[in-house]
């Protein structure tokens, strides 16, 4: 009956999400900053792609991580930062979050969280937490995390904040390189 009960209140986190990913979409309504980077807009009106939900392996963890992560939205942009107070890089973020709220130690760059130990996930099996990776060449330059949707939060470039994107949009999915799950 425990683990009953266990599964069903990680399922109920879990169902914040949609919840959650409004409520940021809402936030730069009310007094975000400029945009850094804006998708260029298409020549063609393609159907948007439908992400799967898929259930991470801890929910109760990969709640937590979402809900920080979400939480620091409008945060500045500062290269090397790991702290709200600071502000965060990328990878800061990421560090940042985990460490926070799933007491997880990880690399600290973008490229060395590629490497990390943890299973490689196509993106049609992207759960909430999952790290996601950015590059060309087949180097890595940028890493966010996955929240559902299609979408994550990272943390973009100099003089912009900690937002959310799509990974379908024109600049990120350009430039997807991968994604690996941590939390286990």
């Amino acid at each position: 009956m425990d683990a009953e009960r266990s599964a069903t209140r990680g399922a109920a986190h879990y169902a914040l999400v949609p919840f959650l990913l409004a409520i940021a979409v809402l936030l730069p309504a009310c007094g975000g900053g400029d945009t850094v980077r804006r998708d260029a807009p298409s020549r063609s009106v393609a159907m948007p792609r439908t992400w799967p939900v898929v259930t991470p392996d801890d929910p109760e963890r990969a709640n937590a991580v979402l809900m920080r992560a979400i939480g620091l939205v409008g945060t500045p942009y500062r290269y090397g930062g790991n702290t709200p107070e600071g502000g965060f890089d990328c990878s800061g973020l990421v560090n940042y979050v985990f460490r926070d709220m799933a007491s997880l130690q990880l690399p600290r760059t973008s490229r060395d969280l590629a490497a990390a130990q943890g299973p490689r996930i196509a993106p049609e099996r992207l759960a909430a937490a999952d790290l996601v990776f950015f590059g060309a060449g087949g180097t890595v330059t940028h890493v966010g995390i996955y929240v559902g949707e299609g979408r994550f939060v990272h943390a973009p470039s100099t003089g912009g904040t900690v937002r959310l994107d799509h990974l379908d949009g024109p600049y990120w999915s350009s430039r997807y390189s991968g994604a690996r799950r941590v939390l286990r």
